[in-house]
């Protein structure tokens, strides 16, 4: 009776640990682009041969952007979003890649371009992190066109790893992701980056159907009695030191 008793606990302990572990890992790739001639072949690398092959690998919701014509800030870039189920699932798809015949071909007008006509001026990833409070991929579903969508890309950086991390405890615990969730913000992400050449800091991902969309949001957001209430606490003060915003579209191909 008592060994039966300890291991219907074990088992709920196992349980509960392993639940607590399911989070999802993600990479930004951001290609930053010289010209429309480049745009157009990453275009159809991403969408003729990447996209395909990681679809073939078992990644199947792949999110490319590109920024809307109005935040000119940003620079002409393509960025794509891979969804992981860890860090090893990364380190193994380049193998796969490199195994892959069918992308290695559709995809060489990218990967065996000449050093003197390459299809992109540079290419940046950031591995992050799901939060715990927000631990798998949520893929919103709108009606209006892909061109009027917004995603906004957040990023936070934090002066320390001590006010970083409160930063990541006003999400979680302190309830600003809740907050989104309240106000129908339909976050894609919240994620900490474990790997970047920014720390410490967090991103997270936000989508609206248009910009009045957003627009009309972020307005609820900031005079939320939650928000003026958890952002005026002692403990949440200069946990953020510098923030870097995006506005994208998703484009035709993309899978968000």
């Amino acid at each position: 009776m008592k060994k039966s008793i300890f291991l219907t606990f074990l088992f709920i302990v196992l349980a509960q640990l392993s639940m607590a572990t399911e989070r999802d890992f993600y990479q930004i790739q951001t290609y930053r682009l010289s010209d429309k001639a480049q745009e157009v072949r990453m275009d159809k690398y991403l969408k003729t041969a990447f996209l395909p092959a990681l679809h073939r690998a078992g990644i199947k919701t792949v999110g490319v952007f590109k920024p809307v014509a109005s935040d000119t800030a940003a620079g002409n870039q393509i960025m794509v979003l891979v969804p992981l189920t860890s860090p090893d699932q990364l380190d193994k798809l380049q193998t796969t890649l490199a195994a892959d015949a069918t992308y290695q071909s559709a995809g060489a007008d990218v990967l065996k371009a000449p050093y003197n006509n390459v299809a992109f001026a540079r290419k940046e990833s950031v591995v992050l992190k799901a939060f715990k409070d927000a631990p798998r991929l949520f893929t919103p579903k709108f009606t209006t066109k892909r061109s009027d969508q917004v995603f906004e890309l957040r990023s936070y950086e934090g002066a320390t790893e001590y006010l970083y991390r409160q930063k990541v405890k006003m999400f979680n615990e302190g309830g600003e992701i809740a907050l989104f969730k309240k106000l129908d913000f339909n976050p894609v992400f919240f994620a900490e980056v474990i790997s970047g050449n920014l720390m410490p800091n967090l991103m997270y991902m936000i989508s609206f159907e248009n910009m009045e969309s957003h627009d009309t949001h972020w307005s609820a957001f900031g005079n939320h009695p939650d928000w003026k209430k958890m952002s005026a606490l002692d403990e949440y003060q200069n946990t953020v030191s510098r923030i870097v915003r995006v506005l994208y579209y998703p484009t035709e191909y993309s899978d968000i």
